[in-house]
């Protein structure tokens, strides 16, 4: 029951984001809410000391646990600091006109073409993600790019889905979470050794995404030319108003790229977390760019609908995955899936598993899947004298690489919809197919040259 529950309560959830039938703020909270109460009465109290006793009362007054503790909000608790301070960060530093400048010459080198800057987006996102987080890789992307495509009038769609895309490829490198999990969970000792047959798929991955951004690039260019009646808009700096005028700093241009470019060395480099990254850089930022406190206090209050809004979403997701993990919804939704795949087919696990792979990042974290579900799948399929390891190689084709910028299980999928300014929904309906397309391109690559034997 507790496995139904769960696959009722995310698809419920996704059908009512990508409907546009209740906001995510609202669906991440109450769904989870009304199927957690109705899971009291069918999970383990104590399964420690009282394996077999269901007591849905003292269940019930765990659920505010759940949703508080250590796998809910408490999970995201340093995401949502950082949130808020990196949203009061490039805010000051867009406040000041530092990336007016940058912008202009942006539009030298690229021009005012869809199909290069969706290219340049793509290879941006990829070279960025090169240390494997998804954080850092919108935190630096989303804020750079948004501004040129706001003014060239492209989708905002367009944008998130080619990070998305670009990052979700590259978390498959060795040191990304996926493939470290995936490699420890599978006993395999040397991670690099692990990924390295997976090479050629990557790489046809990321030839696949910018096809995509071509392709997405020209949809934008043919889209631009109908609207403006036949051609394409050309890029005019807007006006400002006198109140903005005032808030411009360009004396400090140069201080300001170099705070942007000494908190991406942080946020790369020096091992804090990302969160106290930016809490000390809005500091630096704030100080240098509008010491009156006056000032200061204006520029908090002027962000501060964004960071609210970003933040609320975060808690919320907080509060879905920790009733999931709590009641034992994700533990059952496992063991059911496992459960219903024939005997039959077991020398195919590893092509069910890349084809499920990025679809079933909706359902499971990182953590249940790699640590819960890989290991019962790759000791079924040896049982039909498939290696573990090829089990393995397939599912970090998809599940939270290419599938973790559209979870609505990790933090990250949330930030990059709130720098992007898009919904949920939208951002999920339109990347989920590409994300999966590249994720069986990248499957075929693997299993014709060997990495994955079916």
């Amino acid at each position: 029951m507790l496995a139904v529950l769960g696959f009722i309560t995310v698809v419920l959830m996704l059908v009512l984001i990508m409907t546009k039938k209740l906001s995510p703020l609202v669906a991440l909270i109450a769904v989870p809410v009304v199927t957690g109460i109705i899971s009291c009465f069918f999970f383990v109290t104590d399964p420690e000391n009282a394996p077999d006793v269901i007591d849905a009362a003292a269940n019930f007054k765990q659920l505010g646990g759940f949703i508080t503790g250590p796998a809910g909000i408490g999970s995201v608790a340093a995401t949502g600091v950082m949130f808020i301070f990196s949203i009061l960060f490039f805010g000051i530093l867009t406040d000041a006109g530092t990336f007016r400048p940058i912008i202009n010459k942006i539009l030298k080198v690229v021009g005012t073409d869809p199909i290069k800057i969706c290219i340049g987006t793509v290879f941006l996102a990829a070279i960025v993600h090169l240390d494997g987080s998804g954080a850092v890789t919108f935190l630096i992307c989303i804020p750079a790019l948004l501004p040129l495509y706001d003014a060239l009038k492209m989708r905002r769609t367009t944008l998130a889905t080619l990070v998305a895309l670009a990052a979700g490829t590259m978390n498959i490198l060795p040191w990304g979470g996926p493939t470290i999990r995936a490699a420890t969970a599978l006993g395999e000792e040397n991670v690099a050794s692990f990924f390295m047959p997976d090479l050629p798929a990557v790489i046809a991955g990321l030839i696949a995404v910018f096809v995509i951004a071509f392709f997405l690039g020209k949809a934008e260019k043919s889209r631009l030319a109908n609207t403006e009646g036949g051609a394409l808009a050309v890029y005019v700096e807007p006006e400002l108003s006198e109140a903005e005028k005032a808030l411009l700093r360009p004396k400090n241009f140069w201080i300001n790229v170099l705070l942007i470019v000494a908190a991406i060395l942080c946020l790369l480099f020096s091992g804090f977390a990302p969160a106290v990254v930016f809490m000390v850089f809005y500091v630096l930022a704030t100080v240098i760019n509008y010491p009156k406190v006056k000032d200061s206090k204006e520029r908090v209050d002027a962000h501060a609908k964004s960071c609210l809004m970003m933040c609320s979403v975060l808690f919320a997701a907080g509060c879905f995955t920790g009733i999931m993990k709590g009641t034992g919804m994700i533990t059952a939704m496992a063991s059911a899936l496992v459960a219903i795949i024939p005997q039959t087919l077991g020398q195919f696990f590893p092509l069910i598993v890349g084809i499920i792979a990025t679809p079933a990042s909706l359902l499971f974290d990182p953590d249940s899947f790699y640590y819960g579900v890989l290991p019962v799948l790759a000791e079924t399929a040896q049982g039909f004298g498939v290696a573990a390891a090829d089990v393995g190689r397939s599912a970090i084709l998809g599940q939270m690489t290419l599938g973790f910028p559209i979870s609505p299980l990790t933090a990250s999928t949330f930030l990059l919809i709130g720098l992007s300014g898009v919904e949920l929904g939208e951002h999920q309906k339109k990347t989920l197919p590409l994300a999966w397309l590249v994720s069986i391109i990248m499957l075929v690559v693997a299993i014709i040259t060997g990495a994955v034997a079916i």
